[in-house]
């Protein structure tokens, strides 16, 4: 394989202004959650500009291209939504300006991250001026709505458009280290329900903030209690916000809410996680609720779906872990690491529900995820366009 690998090398530099344009393109185009319907149309362009065999948009949104048409099937995934810019005193640049200058492409989504999408592109266009003709079907999925609800856009490719890989490559940032994991993350809400009395006899009734005071307390306890993974880490749990409510500002709280955020680590369920906080709150009127996302597409799709995004882990020793070793020791002459996320990806759908191998590649730094003067180097775009390409080479049936 050490002839195709340095004809791979040698397109990944040479197209590497190409990459760098691409991604800068992808970035002039602001794509907040639901709202990628400019971005995906210019992502198809490049695909089709790219020479991909078949590119389509499904019915959340998501933008399919396809190269090749044999048995074993590998996806390449990578979102184009972002958050947003936040506050633009706190950027040095324009953060949709795409700007391409000191070996960097800068701005939102350079890291997280269409910079694994460019690359994804680039790699496309790799296989089809090499005559890519294996066994193998290849899909790349610019998918939508993962800052918001990831996962969800898998669920539609699955269960709607039928595509079921044997293996999936997240194209998050990983700086160039292979992710093999990432802990999982839900919501819940605890809501209490008090009695309202008059603010001058605060005896007579039951004041819900009290309530959820006393709990909240409690969960800053069971937070230093929470299992704990040698390869994923703890499990976490805070109270994100605070609400209440009474007749008048003179009256005591009769409801208050809290809502918490949940990283779940190896061996912890929803089921377990709600489980805790229900021991908490034993003689307490409260209850536990898990919040749904509800929303729709940039195609018009409605979407429910339960806030619950399981951790997954693969084993280090696993095939597909392995085979992205042997791709990247054979390109760069180096074993990589082999690393988790600290954030949520699709992964907890392609592996965490529905169990198919998935690994993670991609260019930048997980740091320059949501913060300002997000970039990626261009040389990261390179590097990633070539393992991409070289993986397709190394799957067998």
């Amino acid at each position: 394989m050490e002839g195709i690998y340095n004809r791979i090398l040698a397109l990944a530099e040479e197209y590497s202004d190409y990459t760098a344009n691409n991604l800068s393109k992808l970035v002039r185009i602001k794509s907040l959650s639901t709202e990628e319907g400019d971005v995906q149309a210019e992502l198809k362009r490049q695909m089709d500009e790219a020479g991909f065999d078949e590119v389509f948009t499904d019915g959340i949104g998501n933008v399919i291209g396809r190269i090749g048409s044999g048995k074993k099937i590998l996806a390449y995934d990578g979102h184009l939504d972002t958050v947003d810019i936040g506050s633009i005193n706190n950027w040095s640049f324009d953060p949709l300006g795409g700007d391409i200058r000191n070996g960097f492409v800068h701005g939102r989504g350079t890291a997280d991250q269409k910079g694994g999408v460019a690359a994804f592109v680039t790699a496309g266009r790799i296989l089809k001026e090499l005559k890519f003709s294996r066994d193998v079907t290849l899909y790349f999925t610019g998918t939508v709505i993962e800052e918001d609800c990831e996962g969800v856009c898998w669920k539609h490719i699955i269960e709607e458009d039928g595509i079921r890989p044997d293996l999936v490559i997240i194209t998050e940032p990983t700086g160039l280290k292979i992710n093999i994991g990432q802990r999982g993350r839900m919501e819940m809400q605890v809501h209490f329900r008090g009695r309202s009395s008059h603010g001058s006899a605060p005896e007579s009734g039951e004041n819900a903030i009290y309530m959820a005071s006393r709990t909240a307390l409690e969960i800053e306890k069971l937070n230093h209690q929470l299992a704990s993974d040698e390869f994923l880490g703890k499990g976490s749990i805070t109270v994100t916000e605070v609400i209440s409510q009474s007749p008048s500002l003179c009256a005591v709280a009769d409801y208050a809410r809290l809502h918490l955020d949940r990283r779940l680590t190896a061996g912890e369920t929803s089921e377990s996680a709600v489980t805790e906080i229900e021991e908490l709150i034993k003689g307490v009127n409260a209850k536990v609720v898990l919040p749904v996302f509800s929303g729709k597409s940039f195609t018009g799709l409605g979407i429910v779906t339960d806030k619950y995004y399981p951790a997954w882990k693969m084993d280090a020793g696993h095939e597909s872990v392995q085979l992205g070793v042997k791709v990247f020791d054979g390109l760069f002459g180096r074993k990589p690491l082999i690393d988790r996320w600290l954030f949520s990806t699709n992964g907890v759908m392609t592996c965490g529900i529905y169990g198919i191998p998935t690994i993670g590649f991609g260019p930048g730094d997980e740091a320059m995820a949501h913060v300002p003067d997000e970039k990626v180097a261009v040389n990261e775009l390179v590097v990633a366009s070539a393992f991409y390409a070289a993986f397709a080479y190394e799957i067998k049936n």
